[in-house]
């Protein structure tokens, strides 16, 4: 299979005929191929952006009244969901994820386009007081084209979140999947057409980083970035962007922390602890990778915690088990080499998943672990590792926990489990993240929660209201009349 990019509600081949393979991580060999975009690749694509929203916001897709664009938005939910399979299907093969994640993701895609859908003629601006003879008042503009670079864990879900938001506030859309993960991304764009978005509005160009992403932070004619992936690489964004002042939103992972005190639910608490750690094979921007354990309960905790974890196992998508394999050769290498690090540096496994004997010894399989007095300093409590490998930690009391769990460069998500209601919000205030989740973690994907990071997690919101307003331009319009 050949895939091709998406621009204008047509496939288009790549400007200069290459190519890239999709492999498989199951298995380590390639089964289909993208195209290898380039910088005249992104320029069609913002043409035909551009197109769709007219020079004077007076094109096919900028006129279209907030009923329309909520009615088109409400369709293509609709048939997220009819081809809910067909979409688990390609994203399960293409990223290694289980299939019941890769069916949930779908599912939550739509949610998200529901979502912006209900939110579409909610969106206005104010009446400002002002002085006398003047009535002032706000509006809010579409940027007119803007630019998405989607990375390859939750491709659906993050095209939903962004992508869905931005057609939500009236512009067109440019996208960028990760050269991982692709496939769900362009039959989405196709899945588009088909309901009625009209040319131009959705355009996909798919390539490496390096190349058409690149191409698309510079493009003069993008007037707003949304990136999730890297620390490093966002930081390249936001510089390219920086010099054209195009403004980005930056989701850029984290070394997240959960803080279980002795007061806890344990049975409430530790399936959870465990699933933001293993789900997805760990490859998830908020997983929570840090579990800082009150030291009185602290073997308690792991002791239980290793039972589970020698009950995870890993296996080709198709088995539908805890985990699926990790990405690609370049993921499975860099988490493989930091578990060795921590080994070779004596920091105790204290529990370990499986590979099953049917996972082909090619794929990219890597077990749980779950590592036990964990140095807070290590590379092992610092770095985002991005697979299914958690960092026990212990801690004495509050100013400990705090101390511990604000200690590294990042602050996306935070987890406090306690029964002392005061502790818990005396907590939140303290921790450095966007989100912080008392008595549960991740609120269940939280459709509807801003989500964002501080420090090297990022900056701006996405999911939630409060991504239509980067999506938008606030306008003041001050009127005299005497």
């Amino acid at each position: 299979m050949e895939f091709r990019h998406f621009i204008g509600n047509t496939w288009s081949a790549p400007d200069n005929g290459a190519t890239l393979d999709v492999i498989d991580p199951s298995t380590g060999e390639p089964f289909a191929a993208i195209g290898r975009g380039n910088a005249a690749d992104i320029d069609a694509a913002v043409v035909a952006a551009r197109g769709a929203m007219g020079e004077a916001l007076d094109g096919p897709w900028a006129t279209r009244s907030p009923a329309e664009r909520a009615d088109l938005l409400f369709a293509y939910a609709a048939a997220v969901l009819e081809h809910g399979d067909e979409l688990a299907q390609l994203e399960a093969r293409d990223t290694g994820k289980a299939l019941k994640t890769a069916r949930t993701d779908a599912a939550v895609l739509a949610r998200y386009l529901r979502y912006y859908a209900g939110c579409v003629d909610k969106l206005h601006g104010e009446t400002l007081p002002y002085t006398t003879g003047f009535t002032v008042l706000t509006i809010r503009e579409p940027i007119g084209v803007t630019g998405h670079i989607i990375p390859w864990n939750y491709p659906m879900q993050i095209y939903g979140r962004s992508v869905g938001a931005s057609l939500a506030a009236g512009n067109a859309c440019v996208v960028k999947p990760a050269e991982d993960a692709s496939l769900s991304i362009l039959r989405l764009a196709e899945i588009a057409a088909e309901v009625g978005f009209p040319a131009g509005a959705i355009n996909v160009v798919t390539g490496l980083g390096s190349e058409a992403g690149a191409a698309l932070s510079a493009n003069p004619g993008i007037g707003h970035i949304s990136f999730t992936g890297s620390t490093v690489t966002g930081a390249l964004v936001a510089r390219t962007a920086a010099d054209r002042h195009c403004p980005t939103v930056l989701e850029l992972g984290g070394k997240s922390p959960q803080l279980l005190f002795d007061d806890a639910d344990l049975d409430e608490a530790l399936p959870v602890i465990l699933n933001a750690i293993v789900q997805n094979a760990g490859q998830t921007c908020s997983a929570g990778s840090r579990l800082l354990i009150q030291r009185n309960i602290y073997e308690q905790v792991i002791e239980r915690l290793a039972e589970r974890f020698a009950a995870l196992r890993s296996g080709p998508p198709a088995m539908d088990l805890d985990m699926g394999p990790l990405v690609n050769a370049k993921q499975h290498a860099r988490v493989r080499g930091l578990v060795q690090l921590a080994e070779s540096e004596g920091i105790p496994v204290a529990g370990r998943g499986k590979i099953v004997v049917e996972a082909s010894r090619s794929g990219f399989f890597q077990e749980a672990v779950l590592f036990r007095d964990v140095p807070p300093q290590s590379r092992l409590a610092q770095e985002e590792i991005f697979g299914p490998v958690l960092a026990a930690i212990p801690f004495d009391d509050e100013a400990d926990a705090v101390k511990i769990a604000n200690g590294t460069p990042y602050g996306l998500v935070a987890g406090v489990w306690t029964r002392d209601g005061s502790r818990g919000l005396r907590l939140a205030r303290k921790l450095q993240a966007g989100q912080v989740f008392i008595n549960n973690y991740g609120a269940g994907g939280g459709v509807e929660l801003p989500f964002g990071g501080v420090k090297a997690s990022g900056h701006g919101r996405e999911k939630g209201f409060e991504a239509l307003y980067g999506f938008t331009a606030l306008k003041t319009i001050a009127i005299k009349h005497g």
